[in-house]
């Protein structure tokens, strides 16, 4: 089938193409029976509008580059639902780009879309410092919003999770229900979230015990590392365990319980992020919930407001509100801070 035009529409409603345009692109007033008869022709006629011919017009493609850290992390793909959501409402496309973890296939994959003429970036920079020079450079040039983690202070717009509060919720509930040797569970690097769940723990864990802050095991966001890094502290038998994201939690909880470890009788663990998975292990974690949806709404208000690229502005640094879901994994059913959701 041939493709349906602009002229095509004009003449099957008995309208201009000039008047045409105006009612299917919005860009000006047009009479309501006009606009009914326009729309009603273009819909009876199939006319989709050729968004190429539009972005040539306009200079704007109507996308927005995403670039990630590693797909394969659970949290990632419900903040990507949710962007991608928030960003349709604006009439916006979301093209997606993993980056395995690697600041030079990040910077690659940058570039790669700056080249494709997106109108803005999305990132969830790999490392704090490794990638600050490639978010600085995209960021003179379009409209640049972080997401989760940071690149330090003034290199672009970013929205994240208040790392320290959600740190402090763990340790609070961990007091209250009785905890005192508790154990750090992290990952090694620059990646701001995990530098600043680690120094949240370093700040509050005294609470518990004084020896507690240089209780700290370093690997990575991984179900692996949780595993092994069982292995390496249960000799000293923590009573809890506090680990920076749910895919360590949840590698800790197996092997805590193929060693036959009672939890959280004997040990509690906790994780953050409050990923699908985490209501379904075994038993169930006790975790910090991230607004995701929160996170998107904001990181899409951020890239509508922001400069253009290359104009100098204030930089707008967004932390948002956790929530601590309590689960089976720290607290009986009938403990004082037990189960709740």
């Amino acid at each position: 089938m041939a493709e349906v035009t602009l002229r095509d529409v004009a003449l099957a409603s008995d309208c201009s193409i000039a008047t045409v345009s105006r009612v299917l692109a919005g860009t000006r007033p047009v009479g309501a029976e006009t606009a009914r008869t326009v729309r009603a022709a273009a819909e009876r006629l199939g006319y989709r509008p050729n968004q190429v011919a539009r972005a040539l017009r306009s200079r704007s493609t109507g996308t927005v580059g995403l670039v990630l850290p590693q797909i394969t992390n659970p949290f990632f793909p419900s903040l990507v639902r949710e962007l991608e959501h928030a960003l349709h409402a604006e009439g916006r496309a979301v093209l997606l780009a993993d980056c395995d973890d690697d600041p030079v296939t990040e910077a690659a994959r940058i570039g790669a879309f700056l080249g494709r003429q997106v109108d803005a970036l999305l990132l969830i920079p790999v490392d704090e410092r490794r990638s600050r020079e490639a978010v600085a450079s995209a960021a003179a040039r379009v409209p640049l919003v972080l997401l989760d983690r940071g690149c330090g202070p003034g290199v672009a717009d970013s929205v994240a999770v208040d790392n320290a509060a959600g740190m402090a919720l763990v340790l609070d509930h961990l007091a209250v229900t009785g905890r005192r040797r508790p154990c750090f569970v992290g990952a090694a690097g620059t990646a701001s979230a995990a530098v600043e769940r680690r120094a949240a723990y370093e700040a509050g864990a005294a609470q518990l015990d004084p020896t507690a802050p240089g209780r700290i095991e370093l690997g990575d966001f991984s179900v692996e590392w949780g595993r092994a890094a069982v292995d390496r502290v249960w000799p000293s038998r923590p009573d809890a365990l506090i680990c920076a994201n749910d895919l360590i939690a949840a590698g800790a909880l197996q092997r805590l319980r193929q060693l036959g470890a009672d939890v959280p009788g004997e040990v509690a663990v906790t994780g953050f992020d409050d990923i699908p998975l985490a209501g379904l292990a075994d038993p169930a974690l006790t975790t910090v919930r991230q607004p995701v949806g929160e996170l998107a709404a904001e990181a899409a208000r951020l890239l509508s407001r922001g400069p253009a690229g290359g104009e100098p502005g204030p930089r707008h640094t967004i932390r948002l509100a956790p929530q601590l879901v309590v689960r089976a994994s720290s607290a009986p059913a009938d403990a004082p801070g037990g189960p709740r959701t």
